[in-house]
């Protein structure tokens, strides 16, 4: 029998009737001749509460014990299907990540796996039984139990399916698939029945949020068939696979879909002296502190000096700042800061190769009257940084002037 890996996300287990659906959709699944693993994220919003917790009993909680605390929350998920499956007549098991092999190296909070030993997630399918694994941890060479940072569970699913070497992965959520913008934004915005791994990372990199990136990536390096799915229906959804498929070759539309995010901030460096080693004076720094840096831009100003600007997210917008003006003062420059600003995105396969889609978004957003405050391109996708207050005007109008509505995807 081939091996399945599901993943239910914290909506899909948000209540006790919700893990009963998934029971039987893992029971159905077990009958149709499947050996089943299932991960399990912590039901609903488990993560947030236990954080709050975490704050309500001590100003600065340790990382290590963060993670102690968290991982029960995925470990109640599992042992409550375990027990939903058991009451269906299914043969189940609980694992948390450790128990099912997972090694992580890295840091608390945001460790990456190392290695997955599944001798023993192996033994108990060879039994007959249903294994449910904790999504989101794993342990690290310490023995203790170490996270993955939020999206883990997706992460811990698709690693799962290439080290069992898993005919897919499947990833249930409250959506139905991917589409070629926000639905609750534009309307009129289409499923898309298969994209390429390529395309869905570099959208969930630009905010879709139904895929984590990482595992999107790890999917592609590894060659695993992702399949997004919702827990609610059986629609088909979207199926994620490798982009090296020939058909329509250089006829085939470029544009995926228009995607957003507006967790956005911008830090401008103004009028710094600039030579060898300024770059990695400025953003060292913010990688010492784990700050990571999305749109980057570098505009020379007469007399040998530059002006650097960069966005990361609100949350980071702080302590960005307060980094980049030590650094603007060694360099004889100021800084400004910009907090109420948004990302636009316009993804798809080859889109360098076809300028005329860029100048196509810019007259878009222009003719709307929509200020860009930053660009930033790639072979697969063109991102403009605009006010917050505009993002979803932007989304629509895009969406429009592209005919993303009215094509076959």
């Amino acid at each position: 029998m081939g091996i399945v890996v599901q993943k239910y996300g914290g909506s899909s287990v948000a209540t006790a009737e919700h893990i009963k659906a998934v029971a039987g959709r893992v029971g159905r699944a077990r009958e149709s001749g499947l050996d089943i693993v299932v991960v399990v994220s912590a039901m609903g919003k488990t993560t947030d509460r236990l954080l709050r917790l975490a704050d309500e009993v001590s100003r600065e909680p340790s990382p290590r014990e963060i993670d102690q605390l968290l991982a029960t929350g995925e470990e109640q998920s599992v042992a409550l299907l375990a027990m939903a499956l058991h009451d269906r007549g299914v043969p189940a098991v609980s694992l948390t990540g450790p128990q099912a092999g997972f090694r992580i190296t890295g840091r608390y909070g945001s460790g990456v796996i190392s290695e997955i030993q599944p001798k023993r997630i192996h033994e108990y399918l060879g039994e007959g039984q249903a294994v449910i694994v904790a999504g989101f941890q794993g342990m690290n060479a310490l023995g203790d139990v170490m996270t993955l940072g939020r999206g883990g569970s997706d992460t811990t699913a698709v690693a799962l399916a290439a080290a069992l070497e898993a005919e897919r992965c499947e990833i249930y959520t409250d959506v139905d698939g991917i589409y070629t913008a926000d639905p609750r934004i534009v309307p009129e915005a289409r499923r898309i029945p298969v994209i390429s791994s390529e395309e869905m990372a570099e959208m969930s990199w630009r905010g879709a949020k139904v895929m984590h990136p990482r595992a999107v990536e790890l999917g592609a390096l590894y060659g695993v068939e992702i399949h997004v799915r919702s827990s609610f229906d059986e629609t088909p959804g979207t199926i994620i696979k490798g982009g090296k498929h020939l058909e329509h070759l250089e006829t085939r539309e470029t544009v995926a879909g228009i995607v957003h995010d507006l967790d956005v901030s911008r830090i401008t460096l103004n009028d710094i002296k600039t030579g060898p080693g300024t770059m990695s004076r400025i953003f060292t720094p913010l990688a010492e502190r784990g700050i990571s840096v999305d749109v980057i831009v570098e505009n020379g100003v007469p007399g040998g000096a530059a002006d650097v600007a960069f966005t990361v997210t609100r949350g980071n917008f702080a302590e960005a700042r307060k980094l980049a003006e030590e650094v603007a003062s060694s360099l004889g420059g100021e800084v400004e800061g910009e907090e109420d600003l948004g990302k636009v995105s316009v993804v798809g396969t080859g889109m360098l190769n076809r300028p005329g889609y860029a100048a196509k978004m810019f007259a878009s957003l222009g003719e709307a009257g929509i200020p860009i405050r930053m660009v930033s391109t790639s072979e697969i996708q063109v991102t403009c940084v605009v006010p917050t207050d505009r993002v979803e005007e932007a989304v629509r109008r895009l969406h429009k002037d592209f005919e993303l509505e009215e094509r076959d995807v």
